[in-house]
């Protein structure tokens, strides 16, 4: 499976940003494993993100379909609230199940679930989380309402009850009730897997305040390396068009991958050996 997180920052003024950050490892067995896995997606024309664990295949291909459909304006109309597009997303989903061989590919007996972060075009700040879970042939779903101080919205996976073990210290920390801590906590974790089936680099997908911005997909230097939606892109040449945070969730240069002259240092005193 995973592990997946989403979570809101807060700050005075309300909800600032929303994120959704997974691990890459896509497992069979303990030696069969492939770290380059996507598992969230950012919305190009759209203020609009989605991530997914357990099942594979089917999240995979629809995700891509419903994120294609919508940026060619084939999904949304240009006034859809939040909830409109979830519910276009989940109508879209019943669309592609009802046509999907579910039991010879594994859905009719694997765990789904699908979490939704959106920003509204029309009130400024008003942010928007649903999950979206496929169990015993059916589609159910849960709405978070954004918290007063930044935290958790939702965890999922096999790695989520580690995970969440280890958010109790981040809470208890310098650095708790920030957006910074959830992702500390967030790389920490995925630094030491308690389960074969977490692993390789985290991806990283979010939505900022500002009412004319879309969805964001950010590079993650991590143990080193740029990595993109969990793939190693040390070999191009142009690094400039993403936006690099480094497991600090530190702005960084993708070229030198050192934090920016004038970025806010945000070190993890947490963070084990």
């Amino acid at each position: 499976m995973t592990l997946l997180v989403c979570w809101a920052g807060i700050d005075p003024h309300g909800t600032s940003s929303l994120y959704i950050a997974s691990d890459s490892r896509l497992s069979w067995d303990k030696s069969t494993v492939f770290d380059s896995g996507r598992k969230v997606f950012a919305f190009s024309g759209w203020p609009d993100i989605l991530g997914y664990c357990g099942d594979v295949l089917f999240p995979s291909l629809a995700l891509n379909q419903i994120v294609n459909l919508a940026d060619a304006g084939l999904l949304f109309a240009p006034n859809f609230s939040p909830k409109q597009k979830f519910q276009a997303i989940v109508d879209k989903l019943n669309d592609l199940v009802a046509d999907y061989p579910a039991a010879r590919a594994g859905l009719a007996v694997n765990k789904l679930t699908i979490v939704h972060g959106s920003r509204d075009p029309h009130a400024k700040g008003v942010f928007f989380c649903h999950s979206i879970s496929w169990a015993n042939g059916k589609w159910g779903g849960e709405e978070k309402q954004m918290p007063a101080a930044s935290d958790v919205l939702f965890v999922e996976g096999t790695g989520a009850r580690a995970f969440n073990e280890n958010l109790v210290r981040y809470r208890d920390g310098p650095n708790r009730r920030t957006s910074r801590a959830v992702f500390h906590c967030f790389c920490d974790a995925l630094a030491h897997p308690v389960d074969y089936t977490v692993g390789g680099p985290p991806q990283l997908v979010g939505l900022i305040r500002n009412p004319d911005s879309a969805a964001l997909t950010f590079g993650v230097v991590y143990e080193g390396k740029r990595t993109f939606l969990g793939a190693h892109v040390d070999n191009l040449r142009s690094f400039d068009k993403v936006q690099w945070r480094n497991a600090n969730f530190e702005l960084c240069d993708g070229r030198t991958l050192k934090k920016l002259p004038n970025a806010q240092p945000q070190p993890d005193p947490l963070r084990r050996l």
